[in-house]
């Protein structure tokens, strides 16, 4: 990971300036940046990736955490399911991913109410997979997510317009959710054969178990 700093400096005569940095490894960005603070003369350091998003000192030091701990290789599966008669939803999550050579799996289940149909489950099954990324600590790395639904999987990645406004602000909770975290989304439609996990998952929570785990594979 490679970030430029931007140091806006002032004098003692408030004369002011901005000194930006050419591109450097997140730990000397992140060491020069402490340095400068000693000088007393710092209004505001900036961190920006290549994508043009800025950083803070706690992101970074996650990042460093994570680099640490080796995640890598991170595909998430959501469905969503929903029972028209009772009016509850059940969601899925399943998450496969490497840590220090070895391969994971967490799954999760859920169920919710107040939500009114499956495309909405669907919906919220995906921004309640982006939580659980955070919660494994996932963060600032690239994630493919897999699931059955096309309307979700293709409006994300804006090759469908929506034009639902509760739809629309499902898409803005999971967008800013992905910013904040500084995950690279890619998504891939698979079938609902090749979702199977997180459909029988989503089908247990409508059922009333819920489902915790964590298995080294």
């Amino acid at each position: 990971m490679k970030l430029t700093l931007e140091w806006h400096y002032h004098t003692p005569k408030h004369i002011e300036t901005t000194f930006r940095s050419e591109e450097l490894d997140i730990r000397l960005a992140l060491r020069l940046a402490e340095d400068i603070e000693k000088t007393g003369r710092v209004k505001r350091l900036s961190f920006f990736d290549r994508d043009g998003s800025e950083w803070t000192k706690k992101e970074i030091n996650k990042w460093i955490k994570q680099s640490e701990i080796g995640i890598s290789d991170v595909v998430a599966f959501f469905d969503g399911g929903y029972d028209v008669d009772n009016k509850l939803a059940g969601i899925g999550n399943v998450v496969y991913y490497n840590q220090n050579r070895k391969d994971y799996r967490y799954r999760i289940n859920a169920r919710l109410e107040e939500l009114e149909s499956n495309n909405e489950a669907e919906y919220a099954a995906f921004y309640f997979l982006v939580q659980q990324l955070e919660q494994l600590e996932i963060r600032a790395m690239e994630v493919t997510f897999k699931g059955d639904s096309l309307v979700v999987l293709n409006q994300l990645s804006g090759e469908w317009p929506c034009y639902d406004e509760l739809f629309n602000r499902w898409l803005d909770k999971i967008e800013e959710k992905l910013k904040e975290l500084k995950i690279r989304p890619v998504y891939e439609p698979v079938s609902r054969k090749d979702n199977t996990e997180a459909h029988q998952l989503a089908k247990q929570a409508l059922e009333g178990t819920p489902i915790e785990s964590k298995l080294q594979l």
